[in-house]
């Protein structure tokens, strides 16, 4: 029997020129990696929704961690390290809005959340990641999401295609001084990565690999057990959010 799961985030242009640098021993030691997911999704009254209303409604299996955290889980573990623990805080900041007939409805799941990951990096040592992930933000960053990972080597920004970094070597030396205007543009002190290849449509790269590996029983890594992981680290951060309390995520048996 061949399976496999998704994972299409992992075949973005901007997370393998991340993986490139993390490959090449760029970061050094890997410290931390802050996420910020999101945008805007208008509520429907004033402007047009651009999203499907049954997102925002629990009964209809919405939910920002319901829908991400499975996402974010193979990314974390395949780029920055294997997920330990999870604390995480749902809410619902936009309580009511408006479907596609156009009429009111209460919004009963999380439209945002707020979520600190323990991991376990690919030379064992520990990695902090922070997930912030919302509806009912305005954008802004380089991306809709960024990955910003920092190491003792070098840090380095990556949204959906393009990837930023700077290195130990080039690095700025600010000082706080608040009597005084900032004249520093931060955001010009970044190297950008080229793009040193073609880079096709993700799902049409993991549809390739999983072809071969039914056709030619080629190495596919990205099978069901994975996906499982997912749908683990969900329930590890609802269960989170309920209790108010840090949850292991314990190595899934199979």
């Amino acid at each position: 029997l061949k399976h496999g799961a998704v994972q299409d985030k992992l075949f973005l242009p901007g997370l393998r020129k991340l993986d490139m640098l993390r490959r090449a021993g760029f970061f050094g030691r890997m410290l931390s990696v802050r996420l910020e997911f999101g945008y805007w999704v208008f509520e429907g009254d004033l402007q047009p929704i651009q999203r499907p209303s049954w997102n925002y409604r629990k009964e209809d299996g919405g939910g920002m961690i319901l829908d991400m955290m499975c996402h974010w889980r193979y990314v974390l573990d395949n780029l920055f390290g294997e997920v330990k623990s999870v604390s995480c805080l749902g809410t619902t900041h936009i309580p009511k809005r408006w479907d596609e007939a156009g009429q009111p409805y209460e919004a009963t799941a999380d439209d945002a959340a707020y979520a600190t990951c323990e991991l376990i990096g690919h030379n064992g040592e520990p990695v902090i990641a922070q997930l912030n992930m919302s509806w009912a933000t305005r954008v802004r960053r380089d991306d809709l999401v960024t990955f910003h990972v920092d190491g003792t080597h070098g840090s380095a920004v990556a949204g959906l295609s393009s990837c930023r970094a700077q290195a130990h070597v080039a690095t700025p030396r600010p000082v706080w001084n608040p009597d005084e205007k900032q004249n520093m543009n931060f955001f010009d002190q970044w190297q950008e990565i080229p793009d040193s290849q073609v880079y096709d449509n993700g799902f049409k790269i993991q549809w390739e690999h999983f072809i071969r590996h039914v056709v030619e029983d080629a190495p596919y890594r990205w099978t069901l057990p994975e996906g499982a992981k997912g749908v683990q680290l969900v329930e590890a951060a609802l269960e989170s959010w309920k209790e108010r309390r840090w949850v292991d995520v314990k190595p899934l048996k199979v």
